[in-house]
């Protein structure tokens, strides 16, 4: 099973899953809501699942944006700020649904493969503009 299907099935049953930033290890909250069979498949992908989250230890806020855009676009983990943002501005909404056509143009076809691949300078320069549009709407809405 793939790594984000996995995750996608933890995180829509209420768990969270993480890599814990005190050690470095992946961690799980409310591990009792996983089923049963959810559970035994994150168990049996363990190395990738480490693998995919140490993947993005480094990453700057661009791109952590631009996963949780991805995240809740999908259903995986719901983003009230987002949800806001997306509601409150279309040409936002608009820009990040051309940049997952850009990708889809690159050969992204599967929700559940990691879209990162598939990124090039075009996606690049759209994940820029989606990033500053992001910020500035965050502080936006901090000053009201």
């Amino acid at each position: 099973m793939q790594v984000l299907k996995i995750l996608s099935q933890i995180w829509k049953s209420g768990a969270d899953i993480y890599l814990d930033k005190v050690d470095n290890r992946v961690a799980i909250k409310k591990q009792n809501l996983i089923p049963p069979e959810v559970m035994q498949a994150a168990e049996g992908n363990f190395s990738k699942i480490d693998d995919w989250f140490k993947s993005w230890k480094d990453a700057g806020g661009e791109k952590i944006t631009l996963l949780k855009m991805v995240s809740h676009i999908c259903g995986w983990q719901l983003n009230e700020k987002l949800e806001k943002w997306f509601c409150e501005d279309e040409e936002s909404l608009m820009l990040f649904i051309d940049w997952t056509v850009v990708l889809a143009k690159n050969g992204w076809k599967d929700i559940y493969e990691d879209y990162r691949k598939y990124e090039n300078d075009k996606s690049d320069a759209m994940a820029q503009e989606l990033y500053k549009r992001a910020v500035a709407h965050a502080k936006k809405g901090a000053g009201q």
